[in-house]
């Protein structure tokens, strides 16, 4: 296979890496906040954007030094993932019990717009109640979770490499083209992702709070399994 055909393989497989399940369940809880189509575009461009940069400077480093990566680092790094998913979840269920939160049209900013929003501590009636608020962003959040998630697949990503490539600057450009193809396919899915969370976010409240729901519990069940696997491999549990 040529070098060229590698790094187009490779950018495949990045795209089809960003669509693992336990990446796709934790951009879903990030997606599940409220916000604009290009504020959850953003989201999920930012955790692809981290993913590429914890993946890219772990792998060189591995590489370049001369390192190895332990079965149980990568179990470590793994049960990390699994407690930030199973946080995540636990976020977006408490969120739904802590808010008053509704869905109907409003002014602010001279810009008239629709989304769900709390009421979460307020005493007067609602008619009363003063609806300016400002649109938070989790982008930050979004690099952050795709910084941890990059570092936990970088044990898989160097046994391809290594298999595939013949020397470190072959290996680098294999980490680099890879991270590029997570980010693209992380993009992609949550421009799909967006439409039917928009949806939700402007149907009716059973509908927002029961994909809410469903994501948080998801990620509860998702978190833990992974938590079990690697925590059993750390002995944390025994065995």
């Amino acid at each position: 296979m040529s070098y060229s055909a590698i790094l187009l393989l490779a950018f495949v497989i990045g795209m089809g890496h960003a669509l693992e399940t336990d990446h796709l369940t934790a951009v879903s809880n990030m997606l599940a906040q409220k916000g604009s189509r290009r504020a959850l575009i953003a989201r999920g461009a930012f955790w692809g954007l981290g993913h590429t940069l914890a993946l890219f400077g772990f792998c060189a480093a591995v590489v370049l030094l001369g390192l190895t990566i332990s079965g149980q680092m990568q179990a470590g790094l793994e049960f990390a993932v699994g407690v930030m998913i199973v946080a995540l979840g636990t976020q977006t269920l408490w969120r739904l019990h802590r808010d008053r939160v509704h869905i109907h049209m409003h002014e602010h900013d001279g810009s008239q717009h629709m989304h769900a929003h709390s009421h979460k501590g307020e005493t007067l009636p609602h008619g009363e109640v003063w609806h300016n608020h400002s649109h938070h962003r989790t982008n930050a959040k979004a690099l952050g979770i795709g910084l941890v998630h990059g570092a936990a697949g970088s044990g898989a990503l160097l046994v391809l490499a290594i298999s595939a490539t013949q020397n470190i600057s072959q290996a680098l450009a294999y980490f680099a083209v890879f991270g590029l193809g997570s980010m693209a396919g992380m993009a992609a899915l949550s421009t799909v992702v967006s439409f039917p969370l928009l949806l939700a976010q402007r149907g009716a409240n059973w509908l927002r709070i029961g994909t809410s729901g469903a994501i948080g519990i998801a990620a509860l069940w998702i978190g833990a399994t992974i938590i079990v696997e690697n925590g059993t491999a750390l002995n944390i549990f025994g065995g």
